[in-house]
């Protein structure tokens, strides 16, 4: 059993994984979770406590870690009624948040945890459900380096490498980088697609050039199979792809591809697709599209 107490708050598709493999590794972890049966039905599944509020969960751990959907649902952790920041927290108390939220919101909640006699690490990941289930993520962290190497046992049993890339914000700033790329990747690959159907060439067809081609990736290749099937069962939902695209917007993305990127994901928001695999922004180009 690790001497370290975790708290952990939000348990959504990534989160359940990430507290599996910490509990797997002997970490003694207690879980938070807005929806309160969320955190119920996983103490029926592992061996964790429960706390009723984020305030509960910040009084009896030594690190809390946050995965949750925005900056919203953050601010609401800390600074919201019965909120961790509403605690007397433990002197030298580290918060990680891993969630995918602006660099603002980080910078303003650090300040806040250092004020209280706390550190923070902003420390988003890389990679979405199948990678958390299998601890294959990259984690790239912004804070001080003693903060991230006290958190380096948490961060080797949640991913294959983690890095620290300046004070708090930068991890935040190369999350929204590489969903931004991640985005323009997928944009990519179903335009191809697109362009290939309206000649006369199926998904089904076209897709094995690119996979066993020069340009083949592992997001191209681990989409393919959601385009030729038109399944789009969430493993990162659209809309969240599309909320990091505008906080990198609000953080001064402003490129040609990058901003084509964010005018199609916003368009498929209106048509509904906010809730559907990232990869749906085929659905979304094929239905506008395919003649």
């Amino acid at each position: 059993m690790n001497d370290i107490k975790i708290g952990w708050a939000g348990l959504g598709q990534m989160g359940i994984p990430m507290v599996t493999n910490l509990v797997k590794a002997g970490f003694g972890v207690t879980v938070y979770n807005r929806t309160a049966a969320k955190a119920t039905a996983l103490q029926e599944q592992l061996d964790v406590q429960t706390a009723a509020t984020p305030r509960q969960l910040a009084e009896h751990v030594d690190i809390i870690i946050t995965m949750v959907a925005d900056d919203a649902a953050l601010k609401e952790i800390y600074e919201g009624t019965d909120g961790i920041l509403s605690a007397t927290l433990k002197r030298g108390m580290l918060s990680i948040d891993m969630s995918t939220v602006s660099p603002d919101t980080t910078r303003q909640l650090a300040a806040l945890c250092e004020a209280a006699g706390g550190w923070y690490l902003d420390a988003p990941v890389s990679g979405s459900v199948k990678p958390a289930q299998e601890a294959q993520l990259i984690i790239m962290a912004g804070g001080r380096q003693e903060d991230f190497e006290r958190a380096r046992p948490i961060f080797d049993v949640l991913g294959k490498a983690a890095h620290l890339l300046g004070e708090n914000g930068a991890g935040n700033y190369a999350k929204l980088a590489i969903n931004t790329f991640l985005g323009i990747t997928l944009q990519g690959l179903s335009e191809a697609v697109v362009f290939a159907q309206n000649n006369g060439i199926q998904p089904a067809q076209f897709l094995p050039l690119i996979s066993n081609g020069p340009i083949a990736s592992a997001i191209t290749n681990m989409k393919s199979p959601n385009i030729v099937n038109h399944d789009f069962t969430p493993a990162f939902q659209l809309g969240l792809l599309a909320k990091d695209i505008r906080l990198a917007k609000g953080q001064g993305m402003d490129t040609p591809i990058g901003n084509a990127l964010a005018d199609t994901l916003q368009d498929a928001m209106k048509e509904g697709l906010g809730s559907l695999d990232m990869s749906a922004i085929y659905q979304y180009l094929e239905k506008k599209y395919v003649v």
